[in-house]
């Protein structure tokens, strides 16, 4: 079954560009102009990804991303301005997994939308849970619990998390990271993790200012430093 990928910009000559592009490479394509067209999109096409343009008419793409999040861990990969550093670390913090700055080379699109992809939604049967105290990881069914509550991850969160769980005790650091979960071909901006990190700490961490189990280690990486029960 093709992967189903949704394009948001208010340009149609991105638009179409990106569609072509994408659908070369076996994947079905809609389109959609502005927010709430997207949002509408969105619903009744049901994607596994979404490219989600930052500037759009009506309803920008933060606000887009905000709805989406609401009740949908569909991927989103952002598009945004050169000048646009605040957005990107705005819509990374809201939940997008990744973006994408203008303009850009269609192998780079193609890279990040395979990279993202690619990425397993479950683990191989008999991948055993992980117990670090009160945390609690299940591999296959993807959930995570700090005691009785689950904790809402996106896919991506989940994936960083997984594998600095897996490697506990072990600096990784922000290449390695990207290369297990992105992939190796991946060629954005390792300023990325930071982000991700600092949502993931504040959703498991007792104090997200001062994180007891994903500890960063000054000029190598990440460790996570949980104690397995």
């Amino acid at each position: 079954m093709q992967q189903r990928i949704l394009v948001v910009d208010d340009e149609a000559a991105v638009r179409t560009a990106v569609q072509a592009y994408l659908e070369r490479e076996g994947y079905a394509v809609q389109t959609a102009a502005d927010g709430p067209a997207a949002l509408a999109a969105a619903r009744a096409f049901r994607p596994e990804l979404v490219i989600l343009d930052i500037m759009l008419p009506q309803l920008d793409g933060l606000a887009v991303l905000r709805e989406l999040r609401r009740d949908s861990e569909v991927y989103v990969l952002m598009l945004t301005a050169k000048a646009g550093e605040i957005d990107k670390v705005v819509g990374l913090e809201m939940g997008a997994d990744d973006y994408l700055t203008k303009p850009f080379s269609p192998r780079e699109l193609v890279s990040r939308v395979k990279a993202i992809l690619r990425r397993g939604r479950g683990a191989p049967a008999g991948d055993a849970p992980l117990t670090f105290g009160r945390l609690r990881i299940e591999p296959e069914a993807r959930r995570v619990w700090k005691a009785e509550t689950e904790i809402e991850l996106t896919p991506l969160e989940y994936e960083l998390l997984y594998v600095l769980a897996r490697h506990a005790g072990v600096v990784l650091s922000r290449s390695q990271l990207i290369e297990q979960v992105w992939g190796y071909d991946y060629f954005g901006d390792e300023r990325v993790i930071d982000v991700h990190m600092r949502r993931i700490r504040r959703k498991i961490e007792h104090d997200a200012d001062h994180p007891a189990l994903i500890v960063t280690v000054r000029g190598a990486g990440y460790r996570f430093d949980g104690e397995a029960g």
